[in-house]
């Protein structure tokens, strides 16, 4: 069944989740054609419509009383396809042209942890909450998502005896996302244009195609390549994950999907046959298409199953946090990231993903920086070192950066 109603309850299930959530990208694509303010600051489509179906969702549930429940296993499925076709488009001229600029943005980002934990600990303080508080509203949250949230919170709340941790910790990682979501595009646009900035070489993008272009013909034999290679690329993901694992490091399957990407692309063209008789599909449209499509369905699905009725008790401390957070993430974006990358346009787009990165998660950073992408050029850099600090540096900064702060403050 698509639907399962019990005791003021509905469950809907995989299938039909994934069906709503690309009617969702549907809708906000829609609604940024039609509404010019959305598509002048880089809003990304899947948050345009999956903030408008968060909203309803908690409109029905408050004139109702009856709660809308996501079977969102699909979702993560969808994040694996988007990751590897990261991965895929990555060349080793890429990283070692992104080397430089990948350790600066990572010095920057371990830094800016740190203000963000002080920053929600001094918050706190001010509410006269203790110090594991302000954490759940720094990096346990926000650089941290949703998952580092629910993975710390049970610990803070047996430790410190913070009874409502998990939902302090939620409330800010989805709060943050929202964000999150809304910072990107502006900053970007506020730095291109006061700058005067443009691409010093027009690329092929990423994911998606330009605006106001003929997307570019793509048949049978080219989709039929991309997923194929997709496909591969996770199998070897796969293999990689449970390496890593067997040595005692846990990491999403994600990020061993985007280095399997990395590793494919820069072996198969030169030391292997090409089974289907084309070009390994490395920065092809077609590969582009399907990034645009998993990202923004993962996206508009994870914005619509918010629950945004869970979190209005906790809205005084959380919303002064997270005010606080945002001003120090566009602070530092605008005067710290942007001077470091360079002043130029690719350091523009990396501070739309930064702003994702900030307070919200590593598809938010990517969702921004598309957006962005299509709007002005693509920075193919931006694309390369961006996901590489979130989706795995930081992880591992993360986790041993909590502890101490428990420890410590």
């Amino acid at each position: 069944m698509e639907f399962l109603l019990e005791q003021n309850l509905i469950q809907v299930s995989s299938f039909f989740a994934v069906t709503l959530g690309i009617l969702v990208l549907f809708i906000g694509r829609r609604l940024n054609q039609a509404i010019p303010v959305l598509k002048e600051f880089s809003i990304p489509e899947p948050v345009t419509g999956g903030i408008l179906f968060s909203v309803l969702f908690s409109l029905f549930y408050a004139f109702t009383s009856i709660e809308i429940s996501f079977n969102l296993v699909a979702r993560d499925i969808l994040l694996v396809y988007f990751f590897t076709t990261i991965g895929i488009n990555s060349s080793l001229g890429d990283l070692m042209k992104g080397g430089r600029p990948l350790v600066i943005l990572l010095l920057i980002t371990t830094g800016y942890m740190v203000v963000q934990n002080l920053t929600g600990i001094t918050v706190a303080g001010l509410f006269g909450l203790e110090s594991p508080v302000g954490l759940l509203g720094g990096s346990v949250s926000l650089i941290g998502g949703h998952g580092t949230a629910i993975a710390w919170s049970p610990r803070i709340a047996e430790e410190y005896g913070i009874s409502n941790a998990m939902e302090i910790g939620i409330a800010s990682a989805t709060f943050g996302l929202i964000l999150a979501s809304l910072m990107g595009g502006p900053i970007a646009k506020f730095l291109i244009q006061k700058h005067q900035l443009k691409p010093q070489t027009v690329e092929p993008l990423d994911i998606g195609s330009e605006e106001n272009q003929a997307p570019k013909q793509i048949n049978s034999f080219d989709f039929l390549d991309a997923v194929l290679a997709i496909h591969i690329c996770i199998i070897l993901g796969f293999v990689i994950n449970e390496g890593i694992s067997e040595l005692g490091l846990q990491l999403p399957l994600f990020v061993s999907c985007l280095f399997a990407g990395i590793i494919m692309t820069n072996l198969v063209p030169k030391s292997f046959p090409r089974l289907t008789g084309t070009q390994w599909p490395s920065r092809k449209p077609a590969v582009a298409l399907l990034a645009d499509i998993s990202l923004g369905t993962f996206l508009a699905m994870s914005l619509m199953s918010m629950q945004l009725w869970t979190l209005i008790d906790l809205a005084g401390p959380i919303f002064t946090i997270l005010a606080a957070q945002f001003l120090v993430a566009v602070l530092i974006n605008i005067y710290v990231v942007f001077p470091a990358m360079g002043k130029n346009f690719d350091a523009a787009v990396i501070c739309s993903g930064f702003g994702g990165i900030s307070l919200g998660s590593t598809p938010t950073a990517m969702a921004n920086m598309s957006a962005v992408s299509q709007r002005y050029g693509n920075s193919h850099l931006a694309f390369i070192i961006v996901p590489l600090v979130c989706a795995f540096f930081i992880d591992l900064v993360n986790a041993l950066m909590i502890p101490f702060f428990l420890a410590n403050f």
